[in-house]
């Protein structure tokens, strides 16, 4: 079949005149072209589509159950590329979708075939699963001519369908928690996994938000001393194809099918309501909402992949295509397709969402995954690109979090530190020189030392702030902090894929021995080293992110991709032993220890360089015999002990004035033995209280060094020393 036949073809398919008898024609009005998507105003429902390229749009109502097409309403008016009308007959609950008819002509870059029901990009929420089906795509599989060709078969029975929502919800006195980013621990997590395996949690409630709001599950992660809630993605996704056949499923969720509506899955009941509780019994606990966004791509993939919704309505607009060969799709997230964020409407849909979730939803900022692809225009990765720049200016977005993953797959995409102001990244080289230190990798102490103090080298700039480099070591992509100590290769066998996918550059050590052990040095070992991690992200100038469960030992069985594991590999195992039990009280303390310590959490980049204004080194970097570090022992690839002395007395903002905070004195040891460290004088003190050793265990009593004495660390241990300059006095949170 041509392309110019099956244009034609498409035209003749699906009219409203060949509607089926059982259809009524329903009473429409004009409407109006703002807002997008389908608007209940207390009277009726007003529908609005934009495409560019599309010569009619019908409107397909459902019955209750979503099984029945009641009827078929062209939208009468089409405005600024907007097609719209309004339904005063309409209800909330009105289960719709659509059927955008215009030109199939894949080598323009035109996908129209209105034999497929489309799912709103605004619908607030989507119900039903999708059912995998030759008719999900507009092309034939199979035909000769692959994707030229064109499809008649209707997709409908096999589609999810759109909901009218009614918006109106009561908050009653919640109010957003506005925590400021020196406040900020972030707390990485899965919406489903987190409960699935909550003994606390009813069963019908496991794996959804209703799951996350009962009070044990709540008071527990308040307890941690973590502030920030990231969910991995909530918006609508599907579970691929190739993985359903295969008994596995999307678990992760980074397979947008709606940007408006949350994932159907983590309800437990109909209304999405549910979430908007979940924002306000959160809040009411002081925690914030965090949302892990993909808006790099969606679920349709490439020219192959099926038509769900934007390749329907307007495929040319919506996604990034060969300038020189519109049939193909540039693929710079690795998925098959990429969102076309140079196109002004789909920029709106973006901030539009974007806006809806923080203002309707109350979330409080946002993780954008491949974030890089945000800013790309036609010539590349622009930090001045129309996204960033809306986000920058909009009074809405610029007052929320706004956090980065700054890379992508396409050219020039890694951008750590590339992003403008305002915005946080995560920072993926602190990731890797943690770990490379902690194993006792030669030559880190330089590099260390630049990522424990917030990574200036990268984010210091335009008046960005340490805030802006999120530190972490380990995160829902990859090994678990148990994992990262118990595995020297990844394990991926369960993923069905020979154990070729996941990273192989993991920087991981198994301590001597593969998997679990019942070597009684081997597992205090790696008891140790995680106390390390946890003390190291938490005790350095940035952003601390923690990922979820590792307070609880919890282990993937070496999995680093568990993206596709929507059971026990990657759900939360709360039946722990005494070692975990132990780890969550260490957690508490060094949250705790944070928060009572500023000089850990300042909001300037701090300089080893003498003040003469302040007559101090804000920090000074030392050496096991107490001297400074010099050239020639930053330059020795065997060192792997570093002290680290941040003056209380530093100036604490840009007014020129000594702060008063508590001197510290960190000290890092990656050496396999014990090294004897000499402790320094320090001003305006009588010596140093131990208030942190991880190779000690919580429950032993703060001690006293004197200056000049020798504290001695033991093999792979952090210890955090307080400046005393009066009587000593126990730990107290």
């Amino acid at each position: 079949m041509n392309t110019n036949q099956a244009s034609q073809d498409s035209e003749k398919i699906v009219t409203s005149e060949e509607a089926p008898s059982v259809m009524r024609r329903s009473r429409v009005h004009e409407g109006q072209s703002f807002p997008l998507g389908a608007t209940w105003d207390g009277l009726g429902v007003n529908f609005a589509l934009f495409s560019a390229n599309a010569t009619k749009v019908e409107l397909c109502l459902f019955d209750e159950s979503g099984e029945q097409e009641l009827e078929r309403v062209e939208l009468p008016e089409y405005t600024d590329e907007v097609w719209h009308g309004y339904l005063p007959d309409a209800r909330p609950g009105q289960l719709y979708g659509y059927r955008v008819h215009g030109p199939y002509a894949p080598e323009e870059g035109h996908r129209f075939n209105a034999n497929k029901l489309l799912l709103d990009p605004y619908a607030k929420q989507i119900v039903g699963d999708l059912k995998w089906d030759e008719a999900l795509f507009g092309y034939t599989i199979g035909h000769p001519d692959g994707d030229l060709s064109f499809d008649e078969r209707d997709s409908a029975p096999f589609m999810p369908r759109c909901r009218v929502l009614d918006p109106a919800f009561t908050w009653g006195r919640s109010r957003g928690v506005q925590l400021p980013w020196d406040h900020t621990i972030l707390y990485e997590t899965h919406v489903r996994g987190y409960t699935m395996r909550h003994p606390a949690v009813p069963e019908a409630l496991r794996g959804t938000f209703a799951g996350l709001m009962v009070n044990e599950v709540v008071d527990y992660i308040h307890s941690l001393g973590v502030s920030s809630v990231e969910f991995l993605p909530i918006h609508a996704f599907i579970d691929d194809q190739h993985l359903l056949e295969k008994g596995l499923r999307n678990y992760w969720g980074y397979n947008t099918l709606g940007f408006f509506a949350p994932h159907s899955r983590y309800l437990s009941g109909e209304s999405i309501h549910e979430f908007k509780e979940l924002v306000a019994r959160y809040h009411a606990k002081g925690l914030e909402v965090i949302l892990d966004v993909v808006y790099n791509h969606t679920a349709e993939g490439n020219e192959l992949g099926p038509t769900l919704s934007l390749k329907g309505i307007d495929n040319a607009v919506y996604y990034r295509l060969m300038s020189d060969e519109p049939r193909y799709y540039i693929d710079d997230t690795g998925t098959g397709n990429t969102l076309n964020l140079s196109h002004p409407r789909v920029l709106q849909m973006v901030t539009d969402s974007l806006r809806y979730w923080a203002t309707e939803m109350r979330v409080d900022g946002f993780r954008f995954d491949l974030a890089t692809i945000l800013g790309r225009e036609h010539h590349g990765f622009d930090e001045g690109g129309g996204f960033l720049d809306s986000c920058r200016q909009d009074p809405i977005l610029s007052q929320v979090k706004l956090i980065a993953e700054p890379w992508d797959c396409g050219p020039g995409g890694y951008q750590v530190g590339g992003f403008p102001p305002g915005w946080a990244e995560w920072n993926d080289r602190y990731r890797d020189t943690v770990r490379a230190f902690w194993r006792g990798d030669e030559g880190q102490l330089p590099e260390l030392a630049t990522r424990l103090m917030g990574s200036a080298d990268f984010f210091d700039r335009r008046g960005r702030r340490p805030f802006a480099s999120v530190n972490f070591v380990t995160a829902h992509d990859g090994y678990t902090l148990f994992d990262l100590v118990a595995y020297n290769e990844k394990h991926n066998e369960a993923n069905g894929e020979d154990n070729m996918d996941g990273h192989d550059h993991n920087l991981s050590w198994n301590h001597g021995e593969e998997g679990p052990t019942d070597d009684p040095e081997i597992k205090e070992l790696r008891l140790r080293q995680i106390r390390n991690f946890i003390a190291t992200t938490l005790f350095s100038q940035g952003t601390p992110m923690l990922l979820a469960g590792d307070e609880l030992l919890r282990t993937q069985q070496g999995n680093n991709n568990a993206y596709c594991q929507d059971n026990e590999i990657s759900w939360l195992d709360w039946n722990f032993s005494g070692d975990a039990h132990e780890m969550i009280e260490y957690l508490r303390r060094v949250t705790a220890l944070r928060l009572r310590y500023p000089i850990l959490r300042r909001g300037r980049f701090l300089s080893g360089e003498y003040n003469e204004d302040m007559g101090l080194k804000e920090v000074t970097w030392l050496a096991p015999d107490g001297e400074e570090m010099d050239v020639e022992r930053w330059e020795d690839s065997e060192a792997r002990t570093l002290g680290l002395m941040l003056d209380g007395r530093a100036q604490p903002s840009g007014i020129r004035r000594a702060g008063a905070d508590v001197t510290l004195l960190l000290i890092f040891n990656a050496h396999h033995d014990a090294v004897a460290f000499k402790l320094p004088d320090a001003p305006s003190g009588s010596g140093w209280l131990c208030r942190l050793d991880t190779s000690r265990t919580i429950e032993e009593e703060p001690f006293q060094h004197a200056f000049g004495d020798e504290h001695v660390m033991e093999g792979r241990s952090l210890a955090l020393l307080e400046l005393v300059q009066g009587k000593v006095s126990a730990f107290a949170t």
